[in-house]
């Protein structure tokens, strides 16, 4: 069998959850979401769907006009029979809400949505309505009057210097790890250390990590060849920590026997088959715990500590927003203006008066 190509693969299951998505909106969703393909990826057009989904069954729950029917039924011209009033109690609805399982109908499970998760379901109703409205297929645009929540910044977590050396020291070593993990860390030692120590040394996205292949290291440049988010390949290099990672893993691996379709792999479970996503999330997690317990650090965490000490050693934003694969540099900003805030305030204490 063929080496499976990860993003490809990706793509194909995001392209068969999104046609069973569609079974459950309005049969007139289907011309948005094929008219959005062009500019979006597969796993944005699955939030619109999702995000659809919850409004469209909130209208026809609570809609006066729209209650009697069933989705297959909703037109067009049923959009304009929604005003921002509905819009906006929806929204007060997104606070909390229960619905059964979709998996399983006897069960129900509560929902909670913060400013960023209304936010962002709101964003894709504008989308969704201003697609139609350009076209002229609806002569309303109630969306487009309703004020987005108020979003309160919060700040970002991040391993400091000391606890990146202790999480490094811990997936290393494994000491205070329990008895049964310390038989798989027997195992996984090399390949947890090697996969950390990437994701602190380069601060690529967990899935850009498990798509990596082997064939995708150039330990000519130490650079890695990586297909970014929205599908365009890129490389990135790294330094001298990630490259002995890498090498001393490497030994390991290429010994292993990986499944049909994962030969080409770089990081293997302990099935021989290509780590999926929840797996190295679930890895750093059990790692991180032992070091840190008040902060909840994800792959994504790790991103963010790699790319506050970046910006840290060059205080240049701009390659700081290039490395980390940011198409909109004021993203960046947001995210790292408390260090420029830190600066600051040390700016404050740097200058004197009076000499005392």
């Amino acid at each position: 069998m063929a080496e499976i190509n990860y993003h490809e693969q990706e793509k194909q299951k995001n392209t068969l959850r999104l046609r069973t998505l569609l079974k459950s909106l309005p049969p007139f969703a289907f011309e948005f979401f094929r008219g959005i393909e062009p500019t979006t990826s597969p796993r944005t057009r699955i939030a619109y769907a999702y995000d659809l989904r919850i409004f469209f069954e909130y209208i026809l729950e609570n809609h006066p006009k729209l209650k009697n029917k069933v989705i297959n039924e909703l037109e067009i011209k049923d959009l304009e029979e929604i005003t921002p009033d509905h819009i906006e109690m929806f929204l007060e609805y997104l606070n909390y809400y229960s619905r059964p399982d979709p998996n399983n109908p006897d069960k129900i499970v509560e929902y909670q949505n913060d400013e960023r998760a209304k936010s962002r379901k709101l964003a894709a109703i504008r989308t969704f309505y201003l697609y139609f409205y350009k076209r002229r297929k609806i002569s309303t645009n109630p969306p487009s009057l309703v004020e987005s929540p108020k979003i309160h910044e919060k700040n970002i977590i991040r391993l400091e210097v000391d606890e990146v050396a202790r999480l490094l020291d811990e997936v290393e070593s494994g000491e205070n790890l329990t008895d049964t993990q310390k038989k798989y860390h027997h195992y996984t030692r090399l390949r947890d250390l090697a996969l950390i120590t990437l994701l602190l040394g380069t601060g690529i996205r967990v899935s850009e990590c498990v798509g990596l292949n082997i064939s995708d290291i150039d330990f000519d440049v130490n650079g890695l060849k990586i297909i970014r988010k929205g599908g365009n390949e890129m490389v990135i290099y790294f330094g001298d920590e990630v490259e002995e990672a890498l090498r001393n893993y490497l030994e390991e691996r290429l010994k292993k026997q990986p499944k049909p379709g994962h030969e080409d792999a770089l990081f293997l479970s302990l099935q021989n088959r290509r780590l999926t996503v929840r797996s190295v999330q679930n890895l750093v997690k059990k790692y991180a715990s032992l070091v840190t317990k008040l902060k909840n650090i994800s792959p994504h965490k790790l991103r963010s500590t790699y790319g506050t000490n970046l910006y840290r050693e060059t205080g240049d934003i701009y390659l700081v927003a290039d490395v980390l694969g940011h198409k909109d540099v004021n993203t960046t900003r947001r995210h790292y203006a408390q260090i420029d805030d830190d600066r600051r305030r040390k700016a404050a204490k740097v200058v004197k008066l009076r000499k005392i």
